[in-house]
């Protein structure tokens, strides 16, 4: 079975040796994403950090075959200065339509500067999509 590998060019994925992305027949896993922000957070700042690490974190889906409807489990981990409300509602404009299953943690910090979101996705092929 063969891996294929999605790398967007972040400057931590050679720093760290690792892809934005991982597909492995129907499977697809897509790291820890982040955009870089204003790490004092709040609503305004956590809304728009959460769609734009969904939108990166979906991009490394879609170029790997895979599309929203093929996500069952999603994961954000949020600073102290994150506004969890703010990011929810990022993740139900997202995914409503899906309803993954979801994870949302507070964490004491993430790496990326200013980031104050990190999202997860994992997606799964039907079977048939060229698996």
């Amino acid at each position: 079975m063969a891996t294929q590998h999605h790398r967007d060019g972040s400057g931590f994925e050679d720093a760290a040796g690792y892809a934005r992305a991982v597909r492995r027949g129907r499977r697809i896993e897509v790291s820890g994403t982040t955009v870089p922000g204003d790490p004092l957070g709040g609503p305004e700042e956590t809304g728009r950090q959460t769609r734009a690490a969904l939108a990166r974190a979906l991009d490394a889906v879609a170029a790997l075959g895979g599309g929203v409807e093929d996500v069952v489990r999603t994961t954000l981990y949020l600073t102290p200065t994150a506004d969890w409300r703010a990011a929810s509602e990022a993740h139900r404009e997202a995914f409503a339509a899906v309803a993954p299953a979801n994870t949302t943690l507070y964490v004491a910090m993430l790496l990326g500067e200013g980031s104050v979101v990190e999202v997860e996705l994992s997606a799964e092929l039907e079977v048939g999509d060229g698996a």
